[in-house]
């Protein structure tokens, strides 16, 4: 249960980083191109604040296995074979924790219920949370 714990302290520190990206470059974004409240600003919005999430997140599983709030928390995530993940493995993984976060943070709730609390995206993937 600790594991486990570890893991959802790590989400929140993550969430938190993600809140200050997203605040950043949404300050950004409305000093270059103006308020984005309805159309086509505001999916050029949406698209540069996945993106560049999906740019940290990728970067970080590839180069390390670590982002900032996995290495506070002394964790890692590795691939089946317990190695780093490949590009095309991150940007998988990034994609359906996109997808399975939508539905009420499904991923994250599953773990409760996993018999080794792994997340909902990881069981389907086949990567693994470590302790590094």
């Amino acid at each position: 249960m600790r594991a486990l714990i570890r893991r959802y302290l790590a989400v929140v520190y993550e969430t938190l980083l993600m809140l200050a990206l997203t605040l950043s470059l949404t300050a950004l974004y409305y000093l270059f191109v103006g308020e984005a409240n309805s159309g086509l600003k505001r999916f050029g919005l949406q698209v540069l604040l996945y993106l560049a999430m999906g740019a940290y997140f990728v970067r970080c599983w590839v180069a390390s296995g670590q982002t900032l709030a996995s290495q506070t928390w002394r964790l890692r995530v590795v691939s089946a074979s317990g190695g780093r993940l490949t590009l095309s493995a991150a940007l998988l993984r990034y994609a359906v924790v996109s997808v399975l976060l939508l539905p009420a943070g499904l991923t994250l709730w599953w773990a409760l219920i996993d018999p080794e609390h792994c997340f909902l995206h990881d069981r389907l993937l086949g990567t693994r949370i470590v302790r590094s």
